[in-house]
């Protein structure tokens, strides 16, 4: 079963490069021939849209990334109606990221930060005990700086992303930045999930250490 849930995993993660990023290259370089670099970078950006929207139709529901997706849409029409050219287009995940960067470094400044709300959402699973549990977890010091240095780190991965694409797209050729912008996105995505999943494990243990000993 693990096996093949990672399998699925892998697949979706191929499948999403594929049209978030390959297509659009390809596209983009097909286009180029006939429309401007504005006009044709627009349309290849349509299809990872396209795609994500198709999914919310389907399954009438909308996930993370296809939000993602139509707001960095959506601030590329804005950068079109206000002059914007092509390396703005090129910008708009990185607005998005950035944004949810400051968003999570933000609520760090609240009673509860964002990795709070989202594991007592996700971890929960609608279970009444375990929303119960998770919530008197908080009560603990170390349980509230668990969840500080995770949001900490899941803002800066993401304030770094897009600080990193920023300068990368003024350095780059549009089609070399559409191949390579996908591949780090799902790079600095993988490693904040990667030490989430480590540092949970570790945090787990010695939490589990501390409530033993109340």
């Amino acid at each position: 079963m693990k096996v093949s849930s990672k399998k699925k995993l892998i697949q979706m993660i191929v499948i999403s490069i594929v049209i978030n990023g390959v297509i659009p290259v390809v596209v983009y370089k097909l286009l180029i021939n006939y429309y401007s670099s504005f006009v044709s970078l627009l349309i290849a950006t349509l299809i990872p849209l396209g795609d994500n929207l198709y999914h919310v139709v389907k399954y009438k529901k909308a996930d993370a990334f296809g939000l993602f997706m139509l707001t960095g849409f959506v601030l590329s029409l804005l950068a079109f109606v206000l002059g914007g050219n092509e390396r703005l287009i090129l910008l708009r995940e990185s607005m998005v990221t950035g944004l949810l960067g400051l968003l999570f470094i933000a609520s760090l400044f609240f009673s509860k930060p964002l990795i709070y709300h989202f594991a007592i959402r996700f971890s929960a699973e609608g279970e009444s005990e375990k929303k119960g549990q998770f919530a008197k977890n908080w009560e603990l010091p170390y349980f509230r700086n668990v969840l500080r240095i995770m949001t900490a780190i899941w803002g800066i991965a993401l304030l770094g992303e897009a600080t990193l694409k920023i300068i990368l797209v003024y350095e780059l050729s549009i089609t070399a930045f559409l191949a390579i912008s996908q591949l780090i996105f799902y790079g600095v995505i993988g490693a904040a999930i990667l030490f989430t999943i480590v540092y949970r494990r570790y945090a787990k243990v010695r939490l589990n250490n501390l409530t033993n000993l109340q």
